[in-house]
């Protein structure tokens, strides 16, 4: 069994998350949160078993760490095109002439 206060930390976070997601999303049903095995596990939760009214808990493939609030809705509708954003990285020789990096500001001109 894993210590109260975690279970209580988690069963909070669970209860706003699925409260969001019923506000946000009117025409869908939360019915369950998806855990990684591990959580699941660590928290000391079974698969299927009933945390909040109406509200079960699922194995996920997801992260370790995080969950997610499962419904009966198709989100992919709502989903925005997302930006692509293309990362930047210095090699480990440190800045050359040629890397293109000298025209990026420091931090404290941002």
């Amino acid at each position: 069994m894993s210590d109260t206060s975690k279970i209580a930390k988690n069963l909070q976070a669970f209860q706003m998350a699925v409260n969001s997601h019923d506000r946000e999303n009117p025409t869908h049903n939360a019915y369950g949160i998806g855990l990684s095995a591990f959580d699941m596990d660590r928290l000391g939760l079974d698969e299927g078993e009933r945390i909040l009214p109406g509200i079960t808990i699922h194995c996920d493939a997801g992260v370790s760490g995080n969950f997610r609030v499962l419904c009966d809705g198709d989100h992919d509708e709502d989903l925005e095109e997302s930006e692509v954003v293309e990362a930047v990285s210095v090699r480990s020789g440190g800045r050359g002439a040629d890397d293109g990096l000298d025209s990026i500001p420091p931090p404290s001109e941002w």
